[in-house]
């Protein structure tokens, strides 16, 4: 099923764009390192629309992942039903991860910065934290390793900002030509995806660059949210909407209650 077989009606969340952008942008991709949450959800859409290929893997060691519903964390035994390989965490770094064979890799944050750095630890001094966060995780080794990096993530000033307090995974290296990330295996941040606006890192130094805004959205209200002056790409598009059938995906068979859209 094609996302551009029906014409979008109106009325949708900016989550179900949000999810739906994620999902059409992993087109043709074959392995995608995902987690729980908005990720899962946008893999699961792709799926069954742009990527009937895609092997999802999850971090607690499953390899071609088929959940029969959409899992509450890697731990979920779901899932293993129908998967092609579960293995230990460690193989399936060593193995897959660190061997180079996730093609993509979905992350999210607290923070993020203009070099796509990410914050996953606290928020405020690491000793004295205001929030102290879930952690990395696999997370910094997977953005390390996988050959590319895609983030989702809510536009809101608080997470965009010019500082991190905190570097989780790290991102591009910026100008600073002794930086460790000119030596990581992986090719780093390549699309941030959010819910008004879709940016890359073809920016000057690797930065963070408009390319696309949603329907209805304009370049004020992105930056207003973005706690730095954004690079723009000489032509900014508007992202096409979610399609009737990519709705009804998401509303009728992979999130029927609403939990995530």
């Amino acid at each position: 099923m094609s996302h551009g077989q029906s014409h979008s009606p109106e009325g949708y969340s900016p989550a179900e764009m949000m999810i739906t952008v994620a999902a059409r942008r992993l087109a043709a991709v074959r392995t995608v390192f995902v987690g729980v949450g908005l990720p899962n959800i946008a893999c699961n859409l792709a799926r069954l629309t742009v990527a009937p290929n895609l092997e999802l893997i999850y971090e607690s060691g499953v390899y071609g992942a088929r959940p029969a519903r959409l899992p509450l964390s890697i731990g979920d035994p779901t899932l293993v039903t129908g998967a092609l390989s579960v293995i230990s965490m460690a193989d399936l770094f060593g193995l897959y991860l660190q061997r180079g064979l996730v093609e993509i890799a979905l992350l999210g944050g607290a923070q993020i910065d203009r070099h796509g750095n990410l914050n996953t630890t606290v928020i405020g001094d690491y000793a004295k934290p205001i929030v102290r966060l879930p952690g990395s995780g696999g997370a910094c080794e997977i953005a390390i390793n996988a050959r590319r990096v895609h983030m989702i993530m809510r536009l809101k000033r608080r997470a965009f900002v010019p500082r991190l307090d905190f570097i989780t995974s790290p991102g591009h290296a910026g100008d600073q030509p002794g930086h460790p990330a000119h030596s990581f295996p992986g090719a780093g941040p390549a699309l941030v995806i959010t819910d008004k606006a879709l940016f890359d890192f073809h920016g000057l130094y690797h930065e963070m660059r408009l390319v696309e805004l949603y329907p209805g959205v304009t370049r004020e209200e992105v930056q207003a949210e973005v706690g730095w002056p954004l690079q723009c790409a000489a032509t900014v598009d508007e992202t096409p909407p979610p399609t009737r059938d990519e709705l009804h995906l998401l509303r009728e068979t992979l999130d029927p209650g609403g939990l995530y859209r």
